[in-house]
């Protein structure tokens, strides 16, 4: 087998297994969705509203303008009943103007 041949089948390999990854990585996402008031502070996926950059930039827990990815079709199941002022929250596909801070 020629240096050429051998060179286009590594290069072919190498190729497939990135178009492989790249195709995984696609189908995790498509089975997640965005959802709002579930993360902990700094733990946020993105969007912690303004005056923040991004990922891990949410201040109080289950801030109502930050979210996560969770699996899709879970996010409005997601109860949270831990802050001891007596409300639940739930998860929300859509931004809250709850906790968010002043």
């Amino acid at each position: 087998m020629s240096k050429t041949i051998k060179t286009a089948a590594i290069a072919a390999s190498v190729a497939a297994a990135l178009v492989s990854q790249t195709a995984t990585a696609s189908a995790d996402e498509n089975n997640k969705e965005k959802c709002f008031g579930v993360a902990l502070a700094g733990q946020n996926d993105c969007a912690a509203g303004p005056g923040t950059t991004c990922a891990g930039t949410s201040t109080v827990d289950y801030q109502g303008n930050s979210w996560s990815f969770v699996d899709a079709g879970t996010c409005t199941d997601i109860k949270i009943e831990d802050m001891g002022d007596g409300i639940v929250r739930m998860g929300s596909l859509v931004a809250l103007e709850r906790d968010v801070p002043m």
